[in-house]
């Protein structure tokens, strides 16, 4: 399977890339089995997702999936956000190889990880 030309654009021009300092909830996941990472940053202002912005290390699905979860969640409701799934990441991203789904995988971790400390705010 080859890469859909969504997931070489978000490879080549990756969205909300980056640190945000004002942000008030932020969760770090890793993959124990490759090694890679996504931190996800968000700013929750009334139970909306106003802003947010990842770091990611690893492979180029990763990354991927970490520029395209933003996209998802940004404008949405915690509620409506917890309402995303690996499958709806790989969807976005126009298909992933099967043996790269944990690239997906990572980023809904590390969404529920961000959203479950909004929840101890």
């Amino acid at each position: 399977m080859s890469y859909s030309a969504k997931f070489k654009d978000h490879l080549a021009h990756p969205r909300n890339a980056g640190d945000l300092p004002e942000a008030n909830i932020v969760a770090d996941k890793e993959n124990p089995v490759c090694g890679d990472r996504l931190r996800l940053a968000l700013v929750v202002k009334d139970d909306r997702i106003e802003s947010t912005r990842y770091l990611a290390y690893g492979c180029p699905p990763t990354l991927v999936c970490g520029s395209v979860l933003t996209e998802l969640i940004v404008g949405r409701s915690v509620s409506e956000a917890r309402q995303i799934r690996k499958g709806d990441v790989i969807d976005a991203v126009g298909g992933l190889p099967s043996r790269k789904h944990h690239a997906a995988a990572l980023a809904i971790e590390a969404l529920n990880a961000a959203l479950d400390n909004v929840d101890k705010h």
